[in-house]
């Protein structure tokens, strides 16, 4: 192949590699800003009634697919660091995983996905906080908790980030 005719092809494959770079450190970001979220306002953050403020980014999937990793791997961060264990490292982290991959797959109804995080740390969270934690309330109190943190952590302020950052696209240029 000719010099001339190879310049696309290296042009092309250049692009795709800064893009998957780009959104490899974008999600590292991401990452970091929900653990770092998370363990700042770790009094509020963990336990049966948890208000994290975190959660307010898994509005970002409705936008980025690269947020899906990103808030999985943040959660995994913050629960190794701050939470009640092995348990929530799992399960915690896996709760986020679901909501995330939930919320990026009903992308175009905004609202509906929103609760796809909430749904899934109510169940998830709420029924592992039963089994976990010492006297620990009902298992219905702990889903209803949680949830409740989550519902208005994630239709109070991660919709209005979303709808904040769906007029300003031009921000993460990928």
């Amino acid at each position: 192949m000719s010099q001339r005719k190879s310049a696309p092809v290296v042009a092309a494959a250049v692009t795709i590699t800064m893009n998957k770079t780009k959104k490899l450190v974008y999600g590292a970001v991401l990452g970091a800003l929900y653990a770092v979220l998370t363990l700042a306002f770790a009094p509020i953050s963990y336990g049966p009634v948890q208000f994290r403020i975190s959660e307010a980014l898994t509005a970002l999937p409705l936008l980025f697919d690269f947020a899906v990793p990103g808030l999985t791997v943040g959660c995994v961060v913050a629960n190794l660091v701050g939470s009640v264990g092995i348990y929530d490292v799992i399960f915690g982290s896996l709760a986020t995983l679901l909501g995330a991959l939930g919320t990026r797959l009903l992308r175009k109804k905004p609202v509906l996905a929103m609760l796809v995080p909430v749904l899934s740390n109510a169940l998830i969270v709420g029924s592992m906080l039963f089994f976990i934690v010492p006297d620990s309330p009902a298992l219905l109190y702990n889903i209803l908790t949680v949830g409740a943190g989550e519902l208005v952590i994630c239709l109070g302020m991660g919709l209005p980030l979303y709808y904040v950052l769906k007029k300003r696209s031009d921000i993460f240029r990928l």
